[in-house]
């Protein structure tokens, strides 16, 4: 089983991505370093080999390795969960080497080159989540593109996006709406092909030789996180009382390519907040001076507005 994890690993490694070992229960597959060692902290059986356990991990120089470290890995060694994720193929060999028992991999989110951007699609406990993002898709105007889409054992599926070069998407876990869990930045997706206890994921199909397709300007506007202010607030924090100005600063910091996508989300957050008529004017302001046209920003902020209000009256 390890065997095909890994050569299931290494062929996403081919492609850029960067893999790590996963376990039947999807957790990575080797143990934190930094974990008490000794007779009364043995080490977690593996599910692949009852019985067995590792023995506890050392440094290069053959000292044991120090206990309860906030290391992401700077120690060089493994059991650093998402931070050991690598796309180098002796490096990938050596992760599995450490955890023959993995039967599958995961695959690191936000890294270069693609900078991936996972939608977990659930539809346990009667939640319809597709249906929860086509509808999402229509109150904001954008549709969901053909991708990479991994089916996973209990009937869900995962949707890989690729996001800005520029733009660091975090994790959540209903945020965007009920049932869609989202892995950005620090996390990981469980690869086609590996093995859990509930199942095998498998790719859909057609997914093979279709590249995860970019995020919609108004999705990626969504899963952005919300300005902070200058004292360290949000602007959701600061209320009614604050000016306005993170939003618009928010605006005004956006690269090339994500300027419409900042106008639109900063515009949602003013009429949400009851401020959207006072700021339009200010949002169209900073979005003109980044050489976005006229017309479209004040599209994008009526755009706003109209969501705003749909979603205030019903």
């Amino acid at each position: 089983m390890g065997s095909l994890a890994l050569a299931h690993a290494l062929a996403a490694a081919e492609r850029g991505l960067a893999v790590l070992p996963l376990s039947r229960m999807k957790l990575p597959a080797l143990r934190s370093p930094h974990r008490a060692h000794g007779p009364s902290s043995a080490a977690p059986r593996s599910p692949a080999t009852p019985g067995h356990h590792p023995p506890p991990p050392h440094r290069p120089d053959g000292a044991p390795a120090p206990f309860d470290s906030p290391c992401h890995g700077e120690c060089g060694l493994l059991g650093h969960g998402v931070y050991d994720a690598t796309s180098d193929p002796d490096r990938v060999r050596a992760l599995f080497a450490a955890a023959p028992w993995a039967t599958g991999y995961g695959i690191a989110c936000g890294r270069a080159p693609l900078h991936l951007v996972g939608l977990d699609l659930d539809v346990k406990h009667g939640i319809d989540s597709p249906r929860a993002l086509r509808r999402l898709a229509a109150a904001h105007g954008f549709t969901v593109p053909a991708t990479t889409t991994v089916l996973t054992p209990t009937g869900g599926r995962h949707l890989w996006l690729r996001a800005p070069a520029d733009v660091t998407v975090g994790n959540s876990a209903g945020r965007l709406a009920p049932g869609i869990d989202v892995r950005g930045a620090g996390g990981y997706l469980v690869g086609p092909g590996s093995v859990t206890v509930r199942g095998t994921y498998r790719l859909a199909p057609g997914s093979a030789a279709r590249a995860p397709a970019p995020v919609p300007e108004a999705l990626l506007a969504l899963l952005l996180p919300p300005p902070t202010a200058r004292d360290g607030r949000t602007t959701g924090e600061r209320g009614a009382a604050d000016d306005g100005g993170a939003l618009v600063r928010f605006v005004q910091g956006a690269p090339v390519g994500q300027r419409n996508a900042r106008l639109f989300w900063a515009a949602c957050r003013a009429y949400e907040s009851g401020r959207g008529d006072a700021l339009a004017e200010p949002l169209i302001r900073a979005a003109l001076s980044l050489g976005l046209p006229e017309r479209e920003a004040r599209s994008t902020v009526a755009s706003a507005g109209r969501r705003a209000g749909r979603f205030t009256a019903g």
